[in-house]
């Protein structure tokens, strides 16, 4: 005979909890690998995006005329620190001519900055038959300028502009006063530098150089716009452009048939320019004391590599002369990884993988191409994302443990002991004779101060209340139940004997014995008075509203409320209603209505009429209704604080008020007005 298996039912909880634990840990597992996965793939292609808009910025910065004049001047190690030319994208400067010197000027990025309101450009330029001059331009802020008078030995009167040449031993001094040219075409001050040899230039038979060229040009507009250009503190923006000759460079263009261009020891070139005011001030630019904000230059380039990349620029030339620029990318920070993490992410699989990236350029200049070669490591993002699967791999390990803990106090502090509980109910539960009885649990062994504890103690106890509760609500509603009936029959015995003596229809008491009568009816066999209103059914009758506000009106002193006043139209307004109960909604508002009103005051009622509707405001002159409780008088139980605090009302009149309305198709607000509150009651109109 086939053995049977043992049914897994009892252990399914178990085996269900444990493998979740199991799979939320291997999913844990899964999602970091999947996540470090994808970041990779991420990372290498955000590389090789960053990668080709780095040779796109790198190539379009050295087309510029600022890149261009970068390419003409790469960096030489010992270099001079001194102001030096720089050979220019341009074969000579039109010094003559200001708007070109500035856009010149301003195009090749040689402009220097100095402090913030002054700049120089010194350069040469790349054809060298145009003579061996050396371009200095620039401005400066300053007031109006002071002119040098022809004839007067004395410079010190005057704007000069001083200047000086170090190179190969030797050095050319010159001081350039200026010298107004009146011009009506040209606004502002306009005027020559003129050059002289310094130390010479105030002798009687001085003259001056012949080939040195200087132009001055000043704004005639304030730089401040709130200024007056007349007046003594304008300061005026100046721009100056000096055509330097020296000897040296021009002898050496003759001494070769080919001559070299530009020279060898252009970086060891020292310029000196200063610009003097009248007097002996301070001078207002001096490119010796001011510090100069540094012109763009290719080793500036390397902030644009990232790590592991390398930079190579050479130029293409039968002959070179320098040999190729080569920059790198920053080395980064060695942070501390995990050789397992490195090789896991090294081994997942990514399209191109440790595969460097390269692309070469050639740039075409009018002086020379130039070749730039751009290398990138993508390794360097197998670096980096080991460093911050590192860091993260904490969380990932803490989550591990932190499920493993779950699963070790649930396992022993839940399961077991739920175990052991199921089976004793079961044996409580077959132990039940009949319908409320209930057998004893043996939970000493389960007791305790948590959770599972306090049920086990407790389990007990609440099944014999949740019993005896019941037991004392069946006896309560019967005893309730009992109680009305006995107060309705003891009630309707006179009720029936006062029918008897004042039946009669001409009788004014009748019609409140009446409504005594369906009072009893309505609450007679009703467990609470809210069911029983509710419950209530009413006789919809067509009812001449006027008249029967008026009977109203004039009977309101017989229960106590007087100075009730009515107000309607002449014509028979007739409406859906039943008398009795639209009688105990308007004695219920009357009622209400005299609690709050100020004292000696009528109480007004209104009817008024449209062709669907017959509107009843009853209003009384006092005190406002709070609004926390405009929207609450109408539920039971709900009355005003004083009101409960004496105990006069249940907060039952209003309930019965709207019950009764929606009975009778209609409606009821209460409005706070300005002088005191109106209740509107709204019934429908019946069909002419």
């Amino acid at each position: 005979m086939r053995a049977r298996l043992p049914s897994l039912a009892p252990y399914r909880l178990r085996i269900l909890l444990r493998m979740a634990f199991l799979l939320l840990a291997l999913a844990t597992v899964g999602l970091a690998v999947s996540v470090l996965q994808q970041e990779k793939q991420l990372s290498y292609k955000n590389y090789q995006s960053n990668f080709h808009k780095t040779r796109d910025q790198i190539s379009a910065t050295l087309r510029h005329p600022a890149g261009q004049l970068a390419l003409l001047n790469p960096p030489v190690a010992g270099a001079s620190a001194a102001l030096h030319p720089l050979l220019l994208p341009y074969s000579s400067l039109d010094f003559d001519d200001q708007y070109k010197v500035q856009q010149a000027v301003a195009m090749s990025g040689c402009l220097l900055q100095y402090g913030r309101n002054g700049s120089l450009c010194v350069g040469i330029g790349n054809n060298p038959w145009a003579g061996g001059f050396i371009y200095v331009a620039g401005s400066f802020d300053s007031a109006a300028l002071v002119p040098h008078r022809r004839g007067d030995l004395t410079l010190e009167q005057a704007h000069r502009v001083a200047l000086s040449v170090t190179l190969r031993g030797m050095r050319y001094r010159w001081i350039a006063p200026f010298e107004q040219i009146d011009d009506p075409a040209h606004a502002g001050l306009r005027g020559r530098l003129t050059g002289y040899e310094a130390g010479g230039a105030e002798q009687a038979h001085a003259r001056p150089i012949k080939d040195f060229r200087g132009w001055i040009w000043q704004n005639p507009l304030c730089k401040r716009p709130e200024q007056d250009p007349g007046d003594s503190a304008c300061v005026h923006s100046s721009f100056f452009s000096v055509r330097l000759p020296i000897g040296v460079l021009q002898d050496a263009l003759f001494e070769k048939r080919r001559p070299v261009w530009p020279p060898e020891d252009l970086d060891r070139i020292a310029v000196s320019v200063a610009v003097l005011p009248p007097g002996g001030e301070r001078p207002i630019l001096d490119s010796k004391s001011d510090t100069a904000t540094p012109a763009f230059s290719l080793s500036d380039l390397s902030a644009l590599l990232l790590p592991g990349e390398t930079l190579r620029i050479s130029k293409l030339s039968s002959q070179p002369s320098r040999p190729p620029l080569q920059l790198a990318g920053p080395i980064g920070r060695e942070d501390a990884s995990w050789h397992v993490l490195s090789m896991l992410i090294r081994h997942l699989p990514v399209d191109a993988y440790d595969v460097p990236l390269e692309s070469s350029e050639t740039i075409a200049m009018p002086f020379g191409n130039y070749v730039v070669v751009l290398k990138g490591d993508v390794r360097s993002v197998n670096d980096s994302l080991s460093v911050v699967a590192t860091r993260v791999s904490w969380f990932v390990g803490a989550m591990l443990l932190a499920i493993l803990l779950a699963w070790l106090a649930i396992e022993i502090g839940i399961i077991s002991r739920i175990t052991i509980l199921t089976k004793r109910a079961d044996k409580v539960a077959k132990s039940i004779r009949g319908a409320g009885e209930v057998g004893q649990f043996d939970l000493a062994d389960l007791r305790g101060a948590d959770e599972l504890g306090v049920l086990a103690s407790c389990l007990y106890d609440l099944l014999r209340r949740v019993k005896e509760d019941v037991e004392r609500e069946v006896i309560r509603t019967e005893q309730e139940r009992d109680m009305w009936h006995a107060v309705g029959h003891e009630i309707m015995s006179p009720l029936q004997s006062l029918m008897v003596l004042h039946g009669a229809a001409n009788e004014p008491s009748s019609r409140y014995i009446l409504r005594m009568q369906q009072a009893i009816r309505v609450l007679y066999g009703s467990a609470s008075p809210s069911e029983a209103f509710q419950s209530s059914t009413l006789q919809v009758t067509e009812v001449d509203i006027g008249a029967f506000l008026r009977d109203v009106a004039a009977n309101a002193p017989c229960v106590g409320i007087s100075e009730v006043e009515f107000s309607g139209p002449d014509e028979v307004v007739m409406a859906r209603a039943d008398s009795y109960s639209l009688e105990d909604v308007i004695t219920h508002v009357l009622h209400n209505a005299e609690r709050h009103r100020t004292p000696d005051s009528a109480i007004t009622i209104t009817l008024s009429a449209s062709e669907t509707a017959a509107g009843i405001t009853i209003h009384n002159r006092g005190a406002g209704i709070a609004p926390e409780l405009i929207d609450k008088i109408f539920e039971y139980g709900v009355s005003g604080p004083h009101e409960a605090e004496s105990g006069g009302n249940r907060g039952q009149g209003l309930f019965v008020a709207k019950t009764y309305m929606a009975k009778m198709g209609g409606t009821i607000v209460a409005l706070n007005t300005g002088d005191g509150v109106s209740f509107v009651l709204n019934l429908q109109r019946c069909d002419p």
